[in-house]
């Protein structure tokens, strides 16, 4: 049955629109702040506790960055629902600025001791549970304004604001790190979180001006409103299978693309190819500057050519260039021209560690606390941790771990039972042979910046940020599309943090750990490839294509 077209939109609603882009732009740059910070913000509250203790707070830091954000969107979702969407995410960026700049001013563990990190973690749950509510608010918002035939184009402007987010928090440390010098990490990192109240401010304006989405009102006039927004749409399975497809068949693969696209390649350039990380992060920069604009590129394709084509494609040809060792393979290209020494010393002399292989575990390691002590696990980490590529040798049955690299062997040892001195000075005593024998075999501790192919590794970069804008740009719309009005906040903000939070905060320590099972410094890379492909095939089995859908007439 013919539906009613939405009527065009009027020059204040698109600035309406992009004022809430901007806003959710300034909400992300507060959400990294913490992240690209992490390491000299546990030196500040984190060092004077007890190992156990640091443990704890170290995992609850991680928790409240991903794993909090699916509570987020149910409580949000929820008020969304039942309330609006403006004051909603009105609420959402006060909680998230406020956090954000208190972060910036509380004392150290030196000062207030174990209070510190106890607000830390509070602050840390209040920017995760803000989140969680934000994007599902500012999607549906954008989307409910936007005209028939044109809310891929609309709700792009909402797809950029995550790379901008991230753009921005790592121009303004960059920026503050110069102007701070030695001191930037004894207070010069408090001025990036300081500075938020600015953009908190700035924020808070720009959204009081809008005006509630007009399929909200339209609700509210004819008193439909769902009285229970969370019970329709996780309790009844109508619209549960469509939570579950949405999030399996779109949401999970597209997290996984969007992490290594942008910052899986950071931790590869950095950790692996051990490019240094103001180069890497400048590199970073310009290929999120030159990428960005293909979210509205692919947002306004979806409007003609359908949300799924797109998704699908950059999916698939994510899973294609990601597998390593193929002469398409994007990361295998990365290495080749950031660190050709690694990858001519890979090639002229490989490293195995002969190992028995009941004392290996899975090195799953978030947190970056957990103590792994048999004579495997730490030979494994202090390869991995080097970008050592090596075989997984059996050797025998409770025998000790040995390393060996060209023609030079070197036994590892376990930790087990050792004194802490004694612990220090095996670590350091085979951390050193190790590296010593990797300088030897020509395996770079840093790569030479003289030898870097910048145009073709930031060209490698902007084609992981183009399968981005793929997957990511229509996706808002998308999710928009499969759920009526009612329930729209609560129903796509779950499956939606769910993926990105879950399935995509994992990317790098899943990586990590796979890499050290198995030895071969692209190995990490079969997570993404499988979720991917996971949503690939259940995307184009089950999925279907939403552009002309009627949102108006969706109850």
């Amino acid at each position: 049955m013919a539906t009613a077209k939405a009527p065009a939109m009027t020059k204040e609603e698109r600035k309406v629109i992009f004022a809430s882009s901007l806003g959710t732009v300034f909400e992300w740059y507060d959400f990294y702040l913490y992240g690209s910070l992490a390491a000299i913000i546990a030196k500040q509250f984190f060092s004077g506790l007890d190992e156990g203790s640091a443990f704890i707070f170290a995992l609850l830091a991680f928790a409240a960055g991903f794993i909090v954000r699916p509570f987020g969107a149910l409580v949000f979702g929820r008020l969304g629902d039942l309330i609006g969407r403006k004051y909603t995410f009105l609420v959402t960026i006060v909680l998230m600025g406020g956090a954000t700049f208190l972060v910036g001013i509380l004392p150290t563990y030196a000062t207030i001791g174990v209070a510190a990190p106890v607000i830390l973690i509070g602050l840390r749950m209040l920017q995760g549970l803000a989140l969680g509510g934000e994007y599902g608010g500012a999607a549906t918002y954008v989307a409910e304004h936007a005209p028939q035939g044109k809310r891929g184009a609309y709700t792009a402007w909402i797809q950029t604001t995550a790379t901008l987010g991230l753009f921005l928090s790592l121009l303004v440390i960059l920026f503050t790190r110069e102007l701070t010098g030695p001191n930037f990490e004894v207070w010069g990192w408090r001025v990036p979180f300081i500075l938020s109240i600015v953009l908190l401010g700035v924020s808070v304006y720009i959204r009081l001006s809008m005006n509630e989405s007009p399929a909200f009102k339209k609700m509210k006039e004819e008193n439909k409103l769902s009285k229970a927004p969370l019970t329709e749409s996780f309790a009844e399975w109508k619209n549960l299978k469509i939570v579950i497809l949405a999030l399996f068949g779109l949401v999970a693969g597209q997290a996984v693309v969007w992490y290594t696209g942008q910052f899986y390649a950071l931790f590869y350039l950095t950790q692996v190819l051990k490019v240094d990380p103001k180069t890497a992060n400048l590199l970073i920069a310009a290929s999120l500057v030159i990428g960005t604009p293909f979210f509205i590129f692919f947002g306004n394709l979806s409007d003609k050519i359908g949300r799924k084509p797109i998704i699908m494609a950059g999916l698939l040809l994510a899973i294609i260039t990601y597998i390593p060792n193929t002469p398409v393979s994007i990361f295998n290209g990365l290495t080749h021209f950031a660190n050709p020494a690694l990858e001519n010393a890979m090639a002229k002399s490989p490293a195995s560690v002969t190992v028995d292989k009941s004392e290996c575990s899975f090195q799953f390691n978030p947190t970056g606390t957990a103590k792994f002590t048999s004579s495997c696990d730490i030979a494994k980490q202090v390869m991995a941790s080097n970008s050592a590529s090596y075989t997984t040798i059996d050797g025998v049955p409770g025998s000790t771990a040995i390393v060996k690299i060209g023609e030079v062997e070197i036994e590892g040892y376990s930790s087990k039972g050792l004194s802490g001195d004694e612990l220090k000075a095996k670590d350091a005593a085979f951390k050193k042979a190790i590296r010593t024998a990797l300088n030897d075999a020509g395996y770079p501790a840093k790569a030479d910046s003289s030898a870097i192919n910048y145009p073709m590794v930031l060209a490698l970069l902007v084609l992981l940020v183009i399968y981005v804008t793929m997957v990511y740009a229509p996706i808002a719309a998308m999710l928009v599309e499969m759920f009526p009005t009612r329930i729209r906040y609560t129903s796509m903000s779950l499956p939606y943090h769910i993926g990105n939070g879950w399935f995509g905060g994992l990317m790098p320590t899943i990586a990590f750990a796979l890499v050290a099972q198995n030895g071969n410094i692209y190995y990490g890379l079969w997570y993404p490839i499988i979720i991917a492909g996971m949503t690939f095939i259940i995307g184009m089995l089950f999925v279907k294509e939403t552009k002309d859908v009627d949102i108006y007439a969706r109850d």
